[in-house]
């Protein structure tokens, strides 16, 4: 069973720019497939980016596309997500997860950090 734990959310202004972390215990993140999800105040959680276990596909939600990056170190069983030019529409909590599958699929993830609060303020 893999834990995963956010951080680096905070408070930013539009425009600018964050850099969330998800740091993995208890299972190495080098076989599984890992993304970040977002929730905001009244909606449903969303698809953000993702990255296969192989490292060689990512996947970005159309909102996105352009401004955030995910990678990961798996030598570090971290991964990471690079915000920029951000808007009020990405405030929102963000969530970690993890799929230990070969196949990539947005259904997939089973495996939850407890998320970490991106306030963009206009």
């Amino acid at each position: 069973q893999v834990q995963l734990v956010e951080s680096g959310g905070g408070l930013v202004q539009t425009g600018g720019s964050l850099r969330l972390s998800c740091a993995a215990s208890g299972r190495p993140i080098s076989s599984a497939n890992m993304a970040w999800f977002r929730q905001a105040p009244g909606k449903e959680r969303e698809f953000v980016a993702g990255v296969t276990w192989t490292g060689l596909s990512t996947f970005y939600a159309d909102s996105v596309k352009g401004r955030f990056t995910i990678s990961r170190d798996n030598a570090k069983d971290t991964l990471y997500l690079q915000m920029n030019s951000l808007n009020a529409e990405d405030t929102a909590v963000y969530y970690c997860a993890a799929a230990y599958r070969r196949r990539w699929s947005t259904t997939d993830f089973d495996s939850w950090g407890q998320g970490t609060q991106v306030t963009v303020s206009s």
